[in-house]
């Protein structure tokens, strides 16, 4: 084995105490620049954020003209069940499958509630927590690097960041953060953040720029969940501490090793990690929110939507601020679990999933494994201000469901995934 990297200097070393993001004093033009090549808690890993259309060749009622299915009519479930998530009020979702060497996609519903434009199957769109998997990947590209360690403690790299209120960094490892058993507590539950991101204050602070620093001072403002290793708690704190190791291990932004080890050698050219930009590449379609105060809630009947399509991505970070489609998210899926992005032994590090009580689902490196009633699948679901996503595979990498919402009150849609990995 060779010798791991020594840690360099520590950018993030901090007094104890938390350090408020900043707010950014301009807009960022429009229309802005999109980066080439390239949460309900940020993003909650027990809501089935899904659907997928590999179904009709023709237009069903209120559902835009999807792609000749290449296997025909198999998909008809699948098209159906996104119908029906249309029919209980979001906008509109678009959806891909890639299925050996056959693809499919179709969408339903509408990418502007001004102008009813239908959704496209090229469009990009922010995909919330998965971008995860993504951080996740890249620091386990760097332990079959030797350059560190799942057993390395958070104090190792970044020495007093993780500290106070019963935090404390020297007892938390890489592993723990990467599968949420670090007891580290979650900005994005914390009340004032909550009403600055996802209730209508969001209008005012949607262009506010949050540093990594930052969010993890709000963190260390509350008690942690347990102590480290002790219980499983979904924490976007932990990806932004993940991302600053990446940072101290490599000598550069996470965002930049996740485009020159992923992106750029997939050729996932609709994926971007934009950083401080509020835009999106087109194709897009508008995201839509109620803004209730907690992402994801449905909001009362008659309840004003929000164009909230613009936003400072620095708010999810490496927590989940990626932008990207259907057609890139199965490319990523599929080389991951079939073993072109990680050595087996690191793939199986990231498989290793531990169970969430009360639900169908486990959670591994970046990477959850959801039950259905024909086997298991795995992937991740993501949700930020507008926009609920999910990119699920098959463990052998062949089958492959990416879906998008443009709206963030629709719930849970399982139907979806079992329409498209179960129904005969």
């Amino acid at each position: 084995m060779r010798e791991r990297h020594a840690p360099r200097p520590h950018r993030y070393a901090r007094a104890a105490g938390p350090t408020a993001p900043t707010a950014s004093t301009a807009r960022v033009p429009w229309p802005a620049r999109a980066r080439a090549g390239a949460h309900r808690r940020g993003a909650a890993v027990v809501a089935t954020v899904v659907g997928a259309v590999l179904g009709v060749a023709c237009a069903l009622p209120g559902t835009a003209a999807a792609e000749p299915a290449a296997t025909g009519g198999e998909h008809r479930a699948t098209q159906e069940a996104i119908d029906a998530v249309v029919g209980r009020g979001v906008p509109g979702v678009v959806a891909g499958v890639s299925d050996g060497r056959a693809t499919w996609t179709g969408q339903s519903g509408t990418a502007n509630l001004r102008d009813g434009l239908p959704r496209q199957a090229d469009e990009r769109f922010r995909v919330g927590s998965i971008t995860k998997t993504f951080t996740a990947t890249v620091l386990l590209q760097l332990v079959a690097e030797d350059r560190l360690s799942l057993d390395d403690t958070v104090h190792h790299w970044l020495p007093g960041l993780v500290r106070g209120n019963g935090h404390d960094g020297e007892r938390i490892t890489v592993r723990q953060l990467l599968n949420h058993t670090s007891g580290v507590y979650s900005y994005t539950d914390d009340a004032d953040v909550k009403r600055r991101l996802f209730g209508t204050d969001f209008l005012r602070h949607r262009y506010d720029t949050w540093t990594p620093r930052g969010i993890v001072g709000i963190a260390m403002t509350h008690r942690p969940y347990f102590e480290p290793g002790a219980g499983w708690h979904y924490s976007d704190t932990n990806y932004v501490l993940a991302a600053m190791v990446i940072e101290e291990v490599t000598g550069r932004p996470y965002a930049r090793e996740v485009e020159r080890r992923v992106l750029r050698p997939l050729g996932l050219r609709a994926t971007s990690l934009p950083g401080t930009d509020a835009g999106m590449p087109q194709p897009s379609a508008h995201a839509y929110s109620k803004l209730t105060g907690s992402l994801g809630a449905p909001g009362e009947p008659g309840s004003t939507t929000y164009d909230v399509t613009r936003l400072n991505p620095t708010l999810a970070g490496a927590a989940g601020e990626v932008i990207s489609s259907t057609r890139d998210l199965n490319r990523f899926y599929r080389a991951l679990l079939s073993g072109k992005l990680l050595a087996p032994d690191e793939l199986r590090e990231m498989t290793t999933a531990v169970p969430v009580a009360g639900t169908k689902f486990s959670y591994g490196l970046g990477l959850m494994k959801q039950r259905t009633s024909c086997g298991d699948v795995w992937g991740h679901n993501g949700a930020i201000q507008g926009s609920l996503s999910t990119s699920l595979v098959t463990a052998d990498g062949e089958h492959a469901l990416s879906v998008n919402v443009n709206g963030d009150w629709a719930g849970a849609y399982d139907e979806v995934v079992e329409a498209e990995f179960c129904a005969k």
